[in-house]
Protein backbone atom coordinates (compact mmCIF):
# COMPACT_ATOMS: atom_id res chain seq x y z
CA UNK A 1 0.00 0.00 0.00
CA UNK A 2 2.65 2.36 0.88
CA UNK A 3 6.97 2.06 0.47
CA UNK A 4 9.75 4.10 1.17
CA UNK A 5 12.85 2.74 -1.17
CA UNK A 6 16.40 4.26 -0.30
CA UNK A 7 14.76 7.71 0.78
CA UNK A 8 17.19 10.48 1.62
CA UNK A 9 16.36 14.03 3.22
CA UNK A 10 18.22 16.70 4.01
CA UNK A 11 18.37 19.82 5.36
CA UNK A 12 21.30 22.59 3.91
CA UNK A 13 23.71 20.17 6.03
CA UNK A 14 21.78 18.58 8.51
CA UNK A 15 20.51 14.99 7.02
CA UNK A 16 16.95 14.16 8.06
CA UNK A 17 16.50 10.67 6.83
CA UNK A 18 19.18 8.56 5.19
CA UNK A 19 18.59 5.18 3.40
CA UNK A 20 14.81 4.75 4.58
CA UNK A 21 13.06 1.08 3.31
CA UNK A 22 9.78 0.40 4.90
CA UNK A 23 6.40 -0.25 3.13
CA UNK A 24 2.94 -0.45 5.10
CA UNK A 25 0.27 -3.21 3.93
CA UNK A 26 -2.89 -2.77 3.52
CA UNK A 27 -5.14 -3.06 6.47
CA UNK A 28 -2.19 -2.39 8.48
CA UNK A 29 -1.95 -0.31 11.26
CA UNK A 30 2.30 0.72 11.43
CA UNK A 31 4.07 2.52 13.75
CA UNK A 32 7.00 4.42 13.13
CA UNK A 33 8.70 4.42 16.43
CA UNK A 34 11.54 7.20 17.84
CA UNK A 35 11.99 9.89 19.67
CA UNK A 36 11.78 14.05 18.66
CA UNK A 37 14.27 14.85 15.84
CA UNK A 38 14.47 11.10 14.40
CA UNK A 39 12.92 11.71 11.27
CA UNK A 40 9.21 10.63 11.71
CA UNK A 41 7.69 13.85 10.47
CA UNK A 42 10.46 14.29 7.46
CA UNK A 43 8.97 10.83 6.03
CA UNK A 44 5.51 11.37 6.59
CA UNK A 45 5.41 14.97 4.95
CA UNK A 46 7.31 13.43 2.23
CA UNK A 47 4.50 11.19 1.74
CA UNK A 48 1.94 13.33 2.18
CA UNK A 49 3.65 15.34 -0.95
CA UNK A 50 3.94 18.36 1.25
CA UNK A 51 7.62 18.08 0.78
CA UNK A 52 10.11 15.98 -1.61
CA UNK A 53 12.48 13.70 -1.21
CA UNK A 54 16.31 14.53 -2.24
CA UNK A 55 16.98 10.74 -3.60
CA UNK A 56 14.66 7.60 -3.96
CA UNK A 57 10.60 6.67 -3.94
CA UNK A 58 7.68 6.66 -2.64
CA UNK A 59 4.94 4.75 -3.56
CA UNK A 60 1.18 5.18 -2.43
CA UNK A 61 -1.33 2.30 -3.68
CA UNK A 62 0.97 1.54 -6.86
CA UNK A 63 1.33 5.63 -7.14
CA UNK A 64 4.85 7.67 -7.38
CA UNK A 65 4.03 10.41 -4.69
CA UNK A 66 5.89 13.18 -6.41
CA UNK A 67 4.40 12.26 -10.33
CA UNK A 68 0.56 11.84 -8.65
CA UNK A 69 0.53 14.05 -6.49
CA UNK A 70 -2.95 14.93 -6.49
CA UNK A 71 -4.11 11.20 -6.51
CA UNK A 72 -2.42 11.06 -3.53
CA UNK A 73 -4.01 14.30 -2.04
CA UNK A 74 -7.56 13.00 -2.84
CA UNK A 75 -7.05 9.60 -1.36
CA UNK A 76 -5.13 9.83 2.34
CA UNK A 77 -6.13 11.20 5.33
CA UNK A 78 -3.38 13.57 7.17
CA UNK A 79 -3.81 14.69 10.62
CA UNK A 80 -0.58 16.45 11.53
CA UNK A 81 1.25 16.45 15.36
CA UNK A 82 -0.33 20.21 15.99
CA UNK A 83 -3.75 21.53 15.68
CA UNK A 84 -4.49 22.64 12.65
CA UNK A 85 -8.17 23.28 12.08
CA UNK A 86 -9.61 26.50 11.84
CA UNK A 87 -9.65 27.68 15.57
CA UNK A 88 -12.33 30.09 15.11
CA UNK A 89 -14.90 27.96 13.53
CA UNK A 90 -17.26 25.22 15.52
CA UNK A 91 -16.86 21.84 15.04
CA UNK A 92 -19.34 21.55 12.89
CA UNK A 93 -18.30 24.55 10.36
CA UNK A 94 -14.63 22.76 10.37
CA UNK A 95 -16.70 19.38 9.71
CA UNK A 96 -18.71 20.80 6.65
CA UNK A 97 -15.36 22.44 5.58
CA UNK A 98 -13.33 19.98 5.18
CA UNK A 99 -16.13 17.26 3.41
CA UNK A 100 -16.49 20.44 0.68
CA UNK A 101 -12.97 20.88 0.16
CA UNK A 102 -12.69 16.91 -1.31
CA UNK A 103 -15.87 17.32 -3.10
CA UNK A 104 -18.37 15.37 -0.38
CA UNK A 105 -20.58 16.23 2.49
CA UNK A 106 -21.04 15.36 5.69
CA UNK A 107 -24.02 13.51 5.33
CA UNK A 108 -22.86 11.49 2.41
CA UNK A 109 -20.22 9.90 4.56
CA UNK A 110 -21.38 10.20 8.13
CA UNK A 111 -20.90 6.60 8.97
CA UNK A 112 -17.19 6.80 8.86
CA UNK A 113 -16.70 9.21 10.89
CA UNK A 114 -19.73 8.77 13.16
CA UNK A 115 -18.71 6.34 16.40
CA UNK A 116 -15.59 9.46 16.41
CA UNK A 117 -17.88 12.59 15.71
CA UNK A 118 -20.64 11.09 18.24
CA UNK A 119 -18.80 11.93 21.43
CA UNK A 120 -18.06 15.52 20.28
CA UNK A 121 -21.31 16.58 18.43
CA UNK A 122 -22.84 17.73 21.67
CA UNK A 123 -20.47 20.75 21.00
CA UNK A 124 -20.44 20.77 17.28
CA UNK A 125 -21.32 24.76 18.01
CA UNK A 126 -18.17 25.24 20.26
CA UNK A 127 -14.82 26.66 18.29
CA UNK A 128 -12.27 24.26 17.68
CA UNK A 129 -9.99 26.69 19.97
CA UNK A 130 -12.22 26.16 22.68
CA UNK A 131 -12.02 22.41 22.94
CA UNK A 132 -10.42 20.06 25.76
CA UNK A 133 -6.67 18.04 23.92
CA UNK A 134 -9.07 14.94 23.62
CA UNK A 135 -11.74 16.82 21.88
CA UNK A 136 -9.62 18.05 19.17
CA UNK A 137 -8.07 15.00 18.83
CA UNK A 138 -11.36 13.32 17.83
CA UNK A 139 -12.41 16.58 15.36
CA UNK A 140 -8.96 16.97 13.61
CA UNK A 141 -9.56 12.77 13.01
CA UNK A 142 -12.88 12.95 12.05
CA UNK A 143 -11.67 15.81 9.61
CA UNK A 144 -8.58 13.32 7.86
CA UNK A 145 -11.63 11.10 7.41
CA UNK A 146 -14.72 12.50 6.06
CA UNK A 147 -13.38 12.24 2.40
CA UNK A 148 -12.96 8.47 2.87
CA UNK A 149 -8.91 8.14 2.67
CA UNK A 150 -7.77 4.74 1.64
CA UNK A 151 -4.88 5.28 3.82
CA UNK A 152 -4.59 7.37 7.02
CA UNK A 153 -1.30 9.19 8.46
CA UNK A 154 -1.23 10.39 11.86
CA UNK A 155 2.12 12.58 13.02
CA UNK A 156 2.11 12.12 16.60
CA UNK A 157 -1.29 12.34 17.08
CA UNK A 158 -1.55 11.64 21.17
CA UNK A 159 1.54 14.06 22.29
CA UNK A 160 0.09 16.70 24.99
CA UNK A 161 -3.42 14.81 25.36
CA UNK A 162 -3.76 13.10 29.03
CA UNK A 163 -3.56 9.38 29.45
CA UNK A 164 -7.05 8.03 29.04
CA UNK A 165 -7.51 10.85 25.63
CA UNK A 166 -4.58 8.71 24.43
CA UNK A 167 -6.58 5.42 25.17
CA UNK A 168 -9.32 6.05 23.94
CA UNK A 169 -7.73 7.51 20.40
CA UNK A 170 -5.68 3.94 20.17
CA UNK A 171 -9.07 2.28 20.86
CA UNK A 172 -10.55 4.62 17.89
CA UNK A 173 -7.50 3.49 15.01
CA UNK A 174 -8.10 -0.54 15.91
CA UNK A 175 -11.62 0.13 15.02
CA UNK A 176 -10.56 2.26 12.15
CA UNK A 177 -8.01 -0.68 11.20
CA UNK A 178 -10.35 -3.66 11.79
CA UNK A 179 -12.98 -2.44 9.32
CA UNK A 180 -9.81 -2.23 6.67
CA UNK A 181 -8.28 1.03 7.01
CA UNK A 182 -4.63 1.27 6.28
CA UNK A 183 -3.15 3.69 9.17
CA UNK A 184 0.91 4.93 9.80
CA UNK A 185 1.10 6.52 12.81
CA UNK A 186 4.15 8.09 14.36
CA UNK A 187 4.69 8.00 17.86
CA UNK A 188 7.66 9.03 20.53
CA UNK A 189 5.36 7.00 22.99
CA UNK A 190 7.09 3.79 22.92
CA UNK A 191 4.18 2.17 25.12
CA UNK A 192 2.08 2.93 21.95
CA UNK A 193 4.89 0.53 19.56
CA UNK A 194 2.76 -2.57 21.46
CA UNK A 195 -0.13 -1.24 19.89
CA UNK A 196 0.63 -1.62 16.17
CA UNK A 197 0.67 -4.41 13.81
CA UNK A 198 4.07 -3.98 12.81
CA UNK A 199 6.50 -1.25 14.20
CA UNK A 200 9.89 0.41 12.41
CA UNK A 201 12.34 1.67 15.25
CA UNK A 202 14.02 5.30 13.74
CA UNK A 203 16.70 7.22 15.43
CA UNK A 204 18.93 9.94 13.78
CA UNK A 205 16.77 9.23 10.41
CA UNK A 206 17.87 5.33 10.09
CA UNK A 207 15.64 2.85 10.75
CA UNK A 208 17.12 0.54 13.03
CA UNK A 209 14.64 -2.31 13.11
CA UNK A 210 10.91 -3.01 11.62
CA UNK A 211 9.11 -5.87 12.70
CA UNK A 212 6.09 -6.94 14.86
CA UNK A 213 6.47 -5.33 18.16
CA UNK A 214 6.72 -9.23 19.53
CA UNK A 215 9.32 -9.97 16.74
CA UNK A 216 11.38 -6.47 18.93
CA UNK A 217 11.23 -8.10 21.88
CA UNK A 218 12.27 -11.67 20.77
CA UNK A 219 15.20 -10.44 19.38
CA UNK A 220 16.67 -8.85 22.56
CA UNK A 221 19.12 -11.62 23.42
CA UNK A 222 20.82 -10.10 26.41
CA UNK A 223 20.31 -11.01 30.36
CA UNK A 224 18.15 -7.65 31.88
CA UNK A 225 17.87 -6.80 35.65
CA UNK A 226 16.18 -4.58 37.52
CA UNK A 227 17.99 -2.58 39.88
CA UNK A 228 16.66 -0.43 42.77
CA UNK A 229 17.77 1.49 45.37
CA UNK A 230 17.12 4.50 47.76
CA UNK A 231 19.74 6.21 46.32
CA UNK A 232 19.18 5.63 42.37
CA UNK A 233 21.13 9.08 41.10
CA UNK A 234 24.33 7.66 43.21
CA UNK A 235 23.47 4.17 41.96
CA UNK A 236 23.08 4.92 38.30
CA UNK A 237 27.05 6.76 38.12
CA UNK A 238 28.25 3.26 39.70
CA UNK A 239 26.73 1.30 37.70
CA UNK A 240 28.14 3.04 34.89
CA UNK A 241 31.54 3.01 35.80
CA UNK A 242 31.31 -0.85 35.84
CA UNK A 243 32.56 -2.61 32.75
CA UNK A 244 30.57 -6.12 33.12
CA UNK A 245 27.59 -3.51 32.91
CA UNK A 246 26.78 -3.54 28.97
CA UNK A 247 24.31 -0.72 28.84
CA UNK A 248 23.09 1.31 32.47
CA UNK A 249 19.68 3.11 31.66
CA UNK A 250 17.43 4.79 34.17
CA UNK A 251 13.69 3.26 33.59
CA UNK A 252 11.60 5.67 36.19
CA UNK A 253 12.50 4.62 39.87
CA UNK A 254 14.43 1.65 39.02
CA UNK A 255 17.55 0.97 36.95
CA UNK A 256 17.93 -1.21 33.60
CA UNK A 257 21.23 -3.47 33.48
CA UNK A 258 22.31 -5.68 30.36
CA UNK A 259 24.90 -8.00 30.97
CA UNK A 260 27.03 -10.28 28.63
CA UNK A 261 25.89 -12.98 30.31
CA UNK A 262 24.11 -13.43 33.37
CA UNK A 263 26.97 -15.09 35.59
CA UNK A 264 28.21 -11.50 35.39
CA UNK A 265 25.72 -9.52 37.43
CA UNK A 266 27.48 -11.67 40.04
CA UNK A 267 30.46 -9.41 39.74
CA UNK A 268 27.84 -5.97 39.69
CA UNK A 269 26.16 -7.57 43.13
CA UNK A 270 29.57 -7.68 44.72
CA UNK A 271 30.31 -3.80 43.78
CA UNK A 272 26.85 -2.96 45.10
CA UNK A 273 26.80 -4.58 48.40
CA UNK A 274 30.57 -3.04 48.89
CA UNK A 275 28.80 0.92 48.61
CA UNK A 276 25.18 0.25 49.67
CA UNK A 277 25.26 -3.56 51.92
CA UNK A 278 21.46 -4.72 51.21
CA UNK A 279 20.41 -1.04 50.59
CA UNK A 280 19.28 -2.16 46.87
CA UNK A 281 17.84 -5.08 44.84
CA UNK A 282 18.24 -6.66 41.68
CA UNK A 283 15.95 -9.03 39.94
CA UNK A 284 16.00 -10.40 36.18
CA UNK A 285 13.30 -9.08 33.88
CA UNK A 286 11.76 -9.28 30.48
CA UNK A 287 12.59 -6.39 27.99
CA UNK A 288 9.97 -4.04 26.71
CA UNK A 289 10.48 -2.18 23.55
CA UNK A 290 12.10 0.83 25.29
CA UNK A 291 14.69 -2.16 25.88
CA UNK A 292 14.91 -2.70 22.48
CA UNK A 293 15.00 0.52 20.95
CA UNK A 294 18.21 1.62 23.52
CA UNK A 295 20.20 -1.70 23.16
CA UNK A 296 19.88 -1.26 18.61
CA UNK A 297 20.90 2.42 19.25
CA UNK A 298 23.96 1.08 21.07
CA UNK A 299 24.93 -1.16 19.01
CA UNK A 300 23.97 1.36 15.92
CA UNK A 301 26.26 3.99 17.53
CA UNK A 302 29.20 1.58 17.84
CA UNK A 303 28.59 0.69 13.44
Amino acid sequence: MVSFNNIEKSYGQEVAVQDVNLKVNPGELFGLIGPDGAGKTTLIRMLTTLILPDKGEIHFDGKNVVDDYRYIRNNVGYMPGTFSLYQDLSVEENLNFFAALYGTTVEENYDLVKDIYVQIEPYKKRRAGALSGGMKQKLALSCALIHKPIVLVLDEPTTGVDAVSRKEFWDMLKRLKEGGLTILVSTAYMDEATLCDRVALIQSGKIMGIDTPQGIIDSFDKPLFAVSGEDTYSMLNLLQGIEEALSVQPFGDTIHVTVEEESKIKLIERVLQEKYDTGFSINKIKPGIEDCFMDLMSINDEG
